[in-house]
């Protein structure tokens, strides 16, 4: 046992010391403050594990004496725990770092003297207060209690007495935790830095567990130690190009290289045995060669100018592992088609969910097909049903929508200018030139104008991507609130192109506050036809369907495909069952509810293709034309006339039979089923559609359909 005072002053003398291998001081402000609470309250807050050896490893900062002779404690577990308890108790940045390396920095922490209570300073709550101090201050000998009551000027002897009593006591409980003893434990002498890794591998599988990314970092730094500080080096210079790629991105991307997989898992045991620091040392030379590549071809191919125009890095990855099979860089008529499923990926949100394994079948492809555009693009038509884009898909849809980034990417396609000076968007400079994304009719100019900030639909509707466009924080300052029809004049007037580069209907008439809904409409459809035409050129041709109903089918229901056999011909009964009318609206409104999908009507839940013959002989008009009309109805009686524009509904002929095609796009706003004097509410999950209780409802609602 060890008093933590103790171990901090081995830590300043250098005498405990931090591997480069381990990962940084990524401890959140709560964390750090739980700590001070667990320990001031006494309660078991675990040990440090150290590893002595007389050959250690790159240590961080390079903080060792190397003319001390002799062994040293290498720490292996209780890093952030430590670098807490110095930031806090010393008031310093423990040696092993710099100021640059402490994101969280918890030395604003606060104690209250009176009440033992822990929090963050707030200027408006401790500011006045004789009682908040700083945890740092409290370890301060200067700091005195009873003096600090005297300040108070308490006239009453007998309350100082007992305020001086509880606020010394306090203050000695928190002090006491510099001589709390803490448990100690040391890993086997002279072990070898592979065998001290695997321990520190398996210390960090419990308690605050290392990522995956993390623990592939620290056995290539066991190798290579240099390895993080290199990555983070590089890092900081990709940041100055606009890209701001973690640890864990460079990490995956290695791991690809090196195994033809994303998984982090595919780097074995016998991996790490087998690899030489030169082979990573090539390994990385390698990956920032194809990044130093990539990063210009996306900047000046795709208008991409950094990791803010992409609402994820991971879109990369299949790319680096493209251009490592292939000399590191695209064959001739490739890039463009690779750009373009690379926004698709964006666009459909590819890594959305089930990030890994997606990424590795991505990688898969890339690596390892003869058409590898072609079957990436593939896996998105079946994940999503469809990849052109349509007005629906942007009505409702706040700026954290990718189409938002795809909108700016346009805008930057077409050359947009600047409403204030008319200077190129892509050559702004400075602070006051920085691009904002400008509401075309003002949030307060809106909200003065009928539509209620309250609202949770008109704020949708006043802050869609439909009333969005990109203008300098200058020209956003010179518009201020004002009513469009005035400004959008001045500005057409100024410069006749600068509407049409970001797709703003000129029109007049629909910049009058009371055509606002007409105006969402008219630019809706000005936003998707400007993307599928920048899509189409990128891949050469228009953007068209081309799914094989067959293999969707064969791949059976999921999140986002459903089969039933039949509108309403109940196959068990032999008769018409208005139930199964039910099933189907039920099936369309839980699509709607959650990521949109495709219902298959006249194909059983086997995959059995039965066709929409038997409902088509129960109708007036016993055709499709019948059929169609009927559906029709069905969705009008369940879900409302309005949501008929989230649905592209079309027949198709597969195995000489006629199924039912519904394609369902996920709606802007809430959808009710309504069933006799009742509203039914549903979602998509785990590959069906499940009810929710109104509790369930409010929250969901409340979560989805945020701005």
């Amino acid at each position: 046992m060890t008093k933590i005072s103790k171990l901090l002053d081995a830590v300043k003398e250098l005498e405990i010391v931090v591997p480069e291998f381990q990962r940084e001081y990524v401890w959140s402000l709560e964390q750090a403050k739980e700590l001070m609470v667990s320990l001031f309250q006494e309660y078991p807050t675990g040990s440090v594990l150290v590893w002595e050896t007389n050959s250690p490893p790159e240590i961080k900062n390079n903080a060792v004496r190397r003319e001390r002779m002799g062994w040293i404690k290498v720490l292996l577990d209780g890093q952030q725990r430590l670098t807490t308890l110095y930031l806090l108790l010393k008031g310093e940045i423990p040696p092993y770092y710099k100021e640059s390396d402490i994101t969280h920095d918890p030395r604003h922490l606060y104690f209250n003297l009176k009440t033992a209570e822990f929090g963050y300073y707030q200027k408006q709550k401790m500011e006045d207060s004789q009682f908040w101090k700083s945890v740092v201050s409290c370890f301060n000998d200067k700091l005195d209690a009873f003096t600090l009551v005297e300040n108070l000027h308490l006239e009453d002897a007998k309350q100082k007495l007992e305020i001086g009593r509880t606020v010394n006591e306090n203050l000695v409980r928190l002090r006491a935790i510099a001589d709390i003893d803490y448990h100690v434990q040391s890993v086997p002498q002279g072990l070898d830095i592979d065998k001290s890794i695997d321990i520190f591998d398996r210390v960090n599988s419990m308690g605050t567990k290392l990522t995956d990314a993390e623990l592939v970092l620290t056995h290539i730094a066991g190798k290579w130690p240099q390895a993080r500080r290199v990555m983070k080096q590089k890092i900081e210079d990709y940041e100055k190009a606009g890209f701001f790629f973690e640890l864990d991105l460079l990490t995956r991307c290695f791991v690809v290289l090196l195994t033809n997989s994303a998984l982090f898992e595919k780097m074995t045991e016998e991996i790490y045995q087998k690899t030489s620091d030169e082979t990573y040392k090539k390994v990385w030379g390698k990956l920032v060669k194809i990044l130093n590549y990539l990063i210009p071809v996306l900047k000046q191919s795709a208008y991409i100018s950094g990791s803010k125009d992409m609402s994820t890095n991971n879109v990369l990855v299949p790319l680096v592992a493209y251009l490592s099979k292939n000399g590191g860089s695209f064959e001739s008529g490739l890039k463009n088609q690779f750009l373009y499923w690379m926004f698709l990926a964006l666009i459909w949100g590819r890594y959305s969910g089930q990030t890994d394994q997606r990424l590795d079948r991505d990688v898969y492809l890339a690596i390892n097909s003869s058409q590898p555009v072609s079957d990436l693009i593939n896996e998105i038509e079946d994940q999503r049903g469809r990849i052109e884009i349509k007005p629906a898909d942007l009505e409702g849809r706040g700026s954290g929508n990718p189409l938002h980034r795809m909108l700016y990417v346009i805008a930057k396609f077409n050359k947009a200018t600047d409403w204030a000076n008319g200077g190129s968007l892509q050559d702004t400079m400075g602070d006051y030139y920085s691009i904002q994304s400008h509401h075309i009719f003002p949030q307060a100019f809106l909200y003065r104008n009928g539509y209620n900030s309250e609202n949770h639909l008109d704020k949708k509707k006043v802050n869609e991507i439909g009333n969005r466009a990109f203008i300098t924080r200058d020209a956003n300052f010179d518009i201020s609130d004002e009513n469009p029809a005035g400004y959008l004049k001045k500005v057409s007037d100024k410069y006749p192109e600068a509407l049409k580069q970001q797709m703003i209907p000129t029109d007049q008439s629909l910049w009058q506050v009371e055509k606002y809904n007409d105006f969402l409409v008219a630019r809706r459809k000005m936003i998707a036809d400007s993307i599928n035409s920048f899509l189409g050129n990128l891949k050469g041709r228009e953007v068209e369907e081309t799914i094989n109903y067959e293999e969707v089918i064969k791949g059976g229901e999921n999140d986002y495909v459903e089969f039933k056999s039949s509108l309403r011909w109940d196959y068990e009964q032999g008769n018409v069952n208005k139930l199964m009318e039910h099933i189907i609206a039920k099936t369309i409104s839980a699509f709607m509810n959650s990521e949109g999908g495709k219902l298959l009507i006249g194909i059983s839940d086997a995959g059995e293709i039965l066709g929409i013959d038997k409902d088509c002989a129960t109708l007036k008009n016993k055709n499709k034309d019948g059929f169609l009309l009927q559906l029709t109805q069905v969705i009008n009686q369940y879900l409302g006339k309005e949501f008929n524009q989230y649905m592209s509904i079309k027949i198709i002929q597969i195995e000489s039979k006629e199924a039912c095609v519904i394609d369902v796009m996920n709606s802007a706003m809430p959808v009710f089923l309504k069933n006799a004097d009742k509203e039914e509410f549903y979602i998509r999950a785990s590959a069906s559609s499940q009810s929710m209780s109104i509790r369930e409802a409010n929250e969901y609602i409340r979560t989805h359909w945020e701005n």
